[in-house]
């Protein structure tokens, strides 16, 4: 049987308290996954990893107000922010295209465009995988001879990339936003499908549900590790309509610890 572990963002700046958009308990999550690394046998690990710029649509600096300030981190702004005048983007050149952006999302029944502190810019230490589990990967990857499959998303500064199979509304531009292919083969490939990572009503929730609609005979493989997965809102998967609707799907639940 082909055992796969699918870790959703495990980066410094969701996963250690002084990171710019720490998830509570994620910390916690990361030592206990280390441990699980290290104790269980995978064919392969895949490693999906944020990857943005400061400059992007979702940070603070890509909008501006009539006082030329811009949201604060948190901030959720829609349609009738920018037809209001609200908000606009800072960029004239992208004011058509933020107001197309936010419509397409409620329209394709994404999450509402969401203001996030700048995190997981690439090249920062935030960018970096939590350093317990990076060790961890390390060892799996030395003892098997194998390397770890890293999946970067979230570069394209137009748009949000919460799921790892595409982004909330795929730049035609960009292939790299549109869906991965690439991933969904590698993942179909395995018996059991082990997620764990951050945020679970996130990347993780928005990851898993893409991959069900591309591939819907993959649910019965999924193995949600609860206690290696933490959420911004406070959910869990036992309270979340989502999951509760995968787990009627065939998917599991197990433990890292």
């Amino acid at each position: 049987m082909k055992r796969h572990l699918i870790i959703i963002d495990p980066q410094r700046d969701f996963c250690k308290p002084e990171g710019a958009l720490y998830v509570r308990g994620a910390d916690e999550d990361m030592r206990r996954l280390a441990e699980y690394v290290t104790r269980e046998s995978f064919d392969r690990i895949h490693v999906t990893l944020d990857s943005h710029q400061w400059v992007h649509i979702a940070h603070p600096i890509f909008w501006v107000g009539p006082g030329s300030e811009h949201p604060a981190p948190f901030t959720v702004i829609q349609e009738k922010d920018l037809l209001d005048g609200a908000w606009r983007a800072s960029q004239d050149g992208l004011r058509e295209y933020a107001l197309e952006y936010v419509r397409t999302l409620a329209a394709k029944g994404r999450y509402s465009l969401t203001i996030w502190p700048p995190h997981c810019i690439i090249t920062t230490p935030g960018h970096a995988v939590h350093d317990e589990l990076a060790l961890a990967l390390r060892a799996w990857s030395e003892a098997n001879l194998r390397p770890i499959d890293f999946w970067a998303k979230g570069s394209n500064v137009r748009t949000e990339h919460y799921s790892a199979i595409q982004a909330d509304v795929p730049d035609p531009s960009d292939p790299a936003t549109s869906v991965n292919q690439a991933l969904i083969g590698a993942l179909e490939e395995a018996d059991e499908l082990m997620f764990a990572g951050e945020a679970l009503d996130y990347c993780l929730l928005n990851t898993v549900r893409d991959l069900v609609d591309a591939s819907p005979e993959i649910a019965g493989r999924i193995v949600l590790l609860k206690d290696a997965s933490s959420s911004i809102s406070g959910c869990t998967i036992d309270d979340h309509e989502f999951f509760q609707s995968l787990l009627a799907k065939g998917a599991r639940l197990a433990k890292a610890s």
